[in-house]
Parts: C-alpha cells; structure tokens; sequence
C-alpha cells in the first residue's frame, strides 16, 4: 500500500531541482595526487633545465631518480594523511608533514644511490634544487589550492545541501556542533522535527514533520540527510532508512548526546562488521608500536655514537669542577606507572638523598657552574640514552616526574595518569611548547599535562621527528631552562 502510495506522490509531484555540482570529499584524494604529480615532475624539469642542461648521457638516470621521488613522495603524503579534506583546506598546519615528507624522500634517494653505487652521477646542486623546489612548491600549491577551494565553498553551485530530521535534544547539539566548527561545502536545507519540538538556532528553517521528509528528499535537490534520533529508537531509523532507499541521497545516523562528548571512530577491521564504534585506541597498536621502537633504537644508537665523544667530555668536566658521581641516578615513574631509574649527568653539588624532590630554580645555589650550561642546553639529558636502549624510555614522549611529584600532582590535576600511556621522554610536545623547566604551580603543572595527553593520544612519526627537530633550536637557545 505505502509503494502504491509513493508511485502517486511521485507521478503528481513537481521536482524543484536546480543544475548544481555539490563537492564530495572523496574525490579530493584522486585530483590532488595528480596534481601534486604534476608539481614534484615540473619540479624534477626545471631543476634539471638550469643545473644540468643538456647532457643526453645522463638524462636516463635522472628519469629513473624524478619517478623514484614521484612515487615515494605521494607514498608517503598519503601515509601522513596529506590528501584528507582537513589538509587540503588547511595547508600551513601540514606544512610540518609536507616538509618531513620530501626530506625522508630524499634521503631515501641517496641511500638508494649510495647503495647502488651510483652517488656519483648525480648533481648534488640538482638533488638539492629539486627537493627545495618540489617541497616549497607543493606547500605554495596547496595554499593557493586551498584558497581555491574557499572560494568554490561559498557558492551555493558546489555546496552539499542537508535535510536534518529528528528530535530537538539531538537536532540542537547537532546544530550548535556546526555553528561552531562552520564545516565547508555543507549547507542545511532545513529542518523535520518531531511533534510540537522546536529547534533553539531559527536560522535554520523548519520544513515540517518527520513523515514530511520523504515527499520533500523527492521533490527538491537533497545530497545528504542526517537522522537525528536518540539510538534507542533503533526502529524508527529503519523506517527512515527504508523510506530514503528510492532516493539518490546519502543517509547519515547523528550521534546520541554522547557523541558530542566524546568522539567515535570505525573499529578495527578485525572486529568484522560488528556494530561498534572505537572511543578510545591504544596509541601504539599496530604498526605504530614496531615504527616507534624502531625510530628509538635506531635514533637511540645513531644519537649515542655521536653524541660519546661529547658525553666524554661532560663527564670529564663534572669530575673536575666537583666531588661526587658524574651520572645522577633517580627512580622516576614511567610507562603504565612502573617505576624505572633515570640517568642524567649530575648537575649540582653531591648532597645526601632527600625523601622531598626539591626543584631546580632560577639562581639555585646547589647548581654547579658545569651544570648551569648543561641544563641551560639540555645536555644534562644525554645519559637518558641509555634509558631508551634499555626501553624505559622513549626519545619523545612526556617527561617523567619524581615519584613524590607524581603523587602530589596526581591528586590535583584531572587525568594527570593519562600521560602514562606512553613512554616517557627524553623531550616532548609541552616541552617544545614552553611547558618546561620548573613547575611550581598547578596551572603549570596542568598546561604541561594537557601537552603529553594530546601527545599520547594521537601520536605519529611525523610528529615526533618535528618535536625532535624543534628540540634541537630550543636547546641552543636554552629557553626556560635553569
């Protein structure tokens, strides 16, 4: 009866349709691979054009090395998620990854190189032109891409238009969730609400009740719907969704209130087709944990070799300058609240242990005139080396506190354990941004942990080689550190 039903609405019906080309996100990927083909090849052209010229001996081994870095590049950018629509909207914030990107490409075309024996048929000039030029380009051409994109954003011709239907309790967070992150190419269309509901937000204008919406998605151009009803309603969906099937329309299940709370992920596909939304992942499971072991033990061993003859010298200086040992030895508390001992070259004056951490501070008197440069420069961290070889800690990751301070902040900041998901490390995303050296106040203490959270929940290589890298300017600048 309701198909007999649906076939007479829809023979007696007006479409109210208009020529429009709404943008999806998916096929961004496709376009911008090829367009960013297009760059690094121009790139690889030019370099070539003013460093070699015209040498038809050699050209052969320069196409092989542009496809190599072709291939490799858009590898990569693809692992680092530089094609998701965020990136391609918001370039200067994946500047960092585009730039890791083409440095780890390059250096695996020398490694190629070298190990081919092969090195010396190319230009270093050429490979050096060629990966400043192709880098900055591709960052010059998202940024231009992007403003392209803006623009197409704010014309209604390539805007996605979305039927929100539902209940006022899920229809409001939906709203408000909106208002505030202003997603690109997503226009509302209107609103079907339930019974007597009313939506807070009268912008968006309300078209009817929920059994409207049917009879609406079929007469006027809708991309998108989005059902907005508490999931325990679980049968009214169904019905929804059996009665949008003829349509040509995307159809989405909003989150319950809880999921403007917390945010939901697909499962592993290990899970199969289970119903089930990810809340919370291991940081580290996976591949990542193999490519984070990998990165400290290999970094750990190419760090500590050359580091040694340095770490010799130290040692050498503090056995000079004061009596005492010359690696200051410290339990410390550290992944998944295990307690480990730290190394670090003594930096004070050798004093009996307290059962009170006392932190270091700006003019200390206990600090050694040898220890003041090595805490100003971070090297007073070295000897954490061996702490990474051993596998307590981490080359980036939070840095672990006294036990006694683990106990009083714990007590006082929300979710301080949370950075105990991880390793600690030898430096880490709040000390790059500031949140380092003494933390005599709870506020500093929380900025610091609100750092290491972020860090520990959303970790990736990139990041961490960009933290390494702006570990390295910060030490020579000896900022907040005494």
């Amino acid at each position: 009866m309701r198909q007999a039903e649906n076939w007479s609405a829809a023979a007696g019906a007006t479409p109210v349709r208009s020529k429009r080309f709404p943008i999806s996100s998916q096929v961004f990927p496709g376009v911008f691979a090829a367009l960013d083909t297009l760059v690094l090849l121009s790139s690889a052209y030019a370099s070539y054009a003013l460093i070699i010229g015209n040498q038809p001996s050699t050209v052969r081994y320069y196409v092989v090395a542009t496809i190599f870095v072709w291939l490799i590049a858009v590898t990569l950018m693809g692992m680092a998620q530089l094609y998701t629509f965020e990136a391609l909207l918001r370039p200067w914030a994946f500047a960092d990854k585009i730039i890791v990107t083409f440095g780890t490409t390059f250096l695996f075309l020398l490694a190629a190189a070298f190990s081919l024996k092969i090195s010396a048929t190319f230009s270093r000039r050429w490979m050096a032109l060629f990966a400043a030029t192709a880098c900055f380009s591709t960052i010059g051409f998202r940024v231009l891409a992007s403003l392209a994109l803006r623009q197409l954003a704010s014309l209604p011709l390539f805007s996605r238009l979305v039927a929100i239907a539902g209940v006022s309790p899920q229809i409001n967070n939906l709203l408000e969730f909106m208002e505030r992150t202003k997603p690109p190419f997503i226009s509302v269309c209107g609103v079907f609400l339930n019974g007597q509901d009313q939506i807070k937000n009268a912008k968006f204008p309300h078209l009817g009740q929920l059994d409207d919406l049917a009879s609406y998605v079929r007469t006027h151009s809708v991309d998108d719907v989005i059902i907005a009803l508490p999931w325990s309603e679980d049968k009214r969906f169904k019905d929804f969704a059996d009665r949008l099937r003829e349509f040509p329309v995307n159809v989405y299940l909003s989150a319950d209130l809880i999921g403007f709370r917390t945010r939901f992920r697909e499962p592993p596909s290990h899970f199969g087709s289970f119903p089930i939304f990810e809340v919370l992942d291991n940081p580290f499971s996976g591949w990542k944990g193999f490519v984070k072991h990998a990165e400290d033990y290999i970094l750990g061993v190419v760090a500590a070799v050359i580091f040694l003859p340095l770490m010799l010298i130290i040692a050498l200086a503090i056995k000079l300058e004061s009596k005492g040992p010359v690696i200051f030895r410290q339990d410390r508390i550290g992944h998944l609240n295990h307690v480990f001992r730290i190394y670090k070259f003594r930096t004070m004056q050798d004093e009996p242990v307290s059962d009170t951490t006392i932190q270091a501070t700006r003019d200390d008197p206990r600090v050694t005139k040898v220890g003041r440069l090595l805490r100003r420069t971070s090297l007073d961290e070295l000897p954490n080396l061996i702490n990474v070889l051993k596998g307590t800690m981490s080359l980036v990751g939070p840095r672990p506190h006294a036990i006694d301070h683990n106990v009083m902040f714990s007590e006082a900041v929300t979710n301080y354990f949370v950075r105990h998901r991880v390793k600690p490390g030898m430096t880490g995303w709040a000390q790059v941004n500031g949140s380092r050296g003494q933390t005599d106040t709870i506020e500093k203490m929380e900025k610091r942990v609100q750092y290491d959270i972020i860090y520990a929940e959303n970790w990736s290589l990139w990041w961490d080689l960009k933290i390494l890298l702006m570990t390295i300017v910060i030490c020579i600048t000896g900022r907040n550190a005494y």
